[in-house]
């Protein structure tokens, strides 16, 4: 039989073994990467959105993509960030809502793979033609400046703004705001102050753009006729106690306002004014007191007349030096500790006059041998110090050498009888 007549006898058995090993090398294939089903969040973009058109309401920002996958195109897909993009494309689409079909496309890269299913599969997009209004900033002040002040006329840099967002609300829009308080103020406030747009009704109307944020506001404050703004000087008498000194005098508040019918005569004064004397006299410790303020006659201090002043006063501070036996602390009865050396000397510092008034029955210098074993040891000597604000600032020496032994047995002392006194024979 020629081949070819055995080929055509033979093509259906022939046949038949392909599409067998076929099936076999696919189910092998499919145990060794067999397909898979997984889920991933994808960001869902928004395409083809014209400028002069703005998207309004809640629109999801991401999708539900289900796919299925060999093992091995899932897992390379799980490693790439730009495996699947999402998307909803509203080019040419007029105001309105509209219910927008999610498309989603898988980079080619990743064959082969099946999505099954995408949540949600439609978003609704409201579209609103973009509005641009300019308005001119209104600025509200609260509160007034301190008294013997007045507020001059304020400015705003820039006068107006730009207002863009929906339509529906811009607008809403009735004016845009600025607020300032200058409550208490003393001196030309000028400072960026945050916008807010808002309804008829004085609602802030949110959603929208302000273009600048913010506006520089200039509010002039300036004393009125007959008022002055002084510096406050505190005047002492007497000097504190011997061995202390003065550190520090402080006043609150620093300045005062002072006013005359007759401007003249704030303006004759230095630039200052005086308060009562604080009597210093032999002080140990900080004062706090409030004073009165020396004025010319005709002229008054507005507000509180009497101001806060605050006086330092520290001990001079000197050191001393004593020479101090050492005692061991915590010895059992059966031992005795010999210490070398038996004197140190301690180094003191503090206020003078406590230094002055120490005896040595003030300061006690030992060392710790409890639970010590017998043998020698060298140890730091402790300090204790009575009286309160006195430091020490050295030992020296800084070690001293114990050794511990066996306390020694008391000698008996003998009593002798007397000797029997001579007596003269006749």
């Amino acid at each position: 039989m020629s081949p070819l007549r055995w080929l055509v006898s033979n093509l259906s058995t022939l046949i038949l073994a392909l599409v067998l090993a076929v099936v076999v090398w696919i189910s092998a294939v499919t145990a060794a990467n067999p397909n898979v089903e997984r889920s991933r969040t994808v960001p869902l973009e928004i395409i083809g959105l014209d400028s002069d058109m703005l998207v309004v309401g809640n629109v999801p920002t991401q999708v539900r993509v289900t796919l299925e996958a060999p093992s091995s195109v899932m897992d390379s897909m799980d490693a790439s960030e730009n495996a699947i993009q999402a998307w909803v494309d509203i080019t040419g689409l007029d105001p309105g809502t509209h219910d927008l079909e999610v498309q989603v496309n898988i980079n080619p890269s990743f064959r082969p793979v099946r999505r099954t299913s995408v949540i949600p599969e439609f978003v609704s997009i409201t579209l609103e033609p973009l509005l641009t209004r300019t308005l001119t900033v209104r600025l509200e002040v609260t509160g007034e400046p301190a008294v013997g002040y007045t507020k001059g006329r304020r400015t705003l840099d820039p006068s107006s703004v730009a207002v863009s967002g929906a339509a529906s609300l811009v607008s809403q829009i009735d004016e845009v705001k600025a607020f300032m308080d200058i409550t208490g103020a003393v001196e030309t406030i000028q400072r960026d102050v945050a916008l807010v747009a808002v309804d008829q009704n004085g609602e802030p109307v949110s959603g929208v753009t302000i273009t600048p944020l913010d506006v520089n506001v200039t509010q002039p404050i300036f004393l009125q006729g007959g008022y002055r703004n002084v510096i406050v000087r505190v005047v002492t008498e007497g000097q504190p106690a011997n061995g202390y000194k003065l550190t520090n005098i402080t006043v609150s508040p620093l300045n005062v306002v002072v006013f005359s019918s007759d401007p003249q005569l704030v303006n004759d004064l230095p630039g200052y004014v005086e308060t009562e004397p604080v009597d210093l006299t032999d002080a140990v410790d900080d004062i706090d007191t409030y004073v009165g303020i020396n004025l010319p006659e005709g002229v008054t201090m507005v507000g509180d007349q009497f101001v806060l002043v605050q006086v330092s006063i520290a001990a001079i501070e000197g050191s001393l030096t004593m020479s101090l036996p050492v005692i061991p602390v915590g010895l059992l009865p059966i031992q005795e500790a010999l210490i070398s050396p038996e004197i140190v000397d301690v180094i003191l510092s503090g206020p003078v006059p406590i230094l002055d008034a120490m005896t040595s029955d003030d300061v006690r210098v030992w060392v710790d041998v409890t639970d010590l074993e017998l043998g020698a040891y060298q140890l730091e000597p402790n300090v204790d110090v009575i009286p309160d604000r006195i430091e020490v600032e050295a030992v020296l020496p800084s070690t001293v050498s114990v050794e511990i032994i066996i306390a020694p047995t008391p000698t008996p002392t003998s009593t002798l009888a007397p000797a029997p006194a001579a007596t003269s024979q006749p």
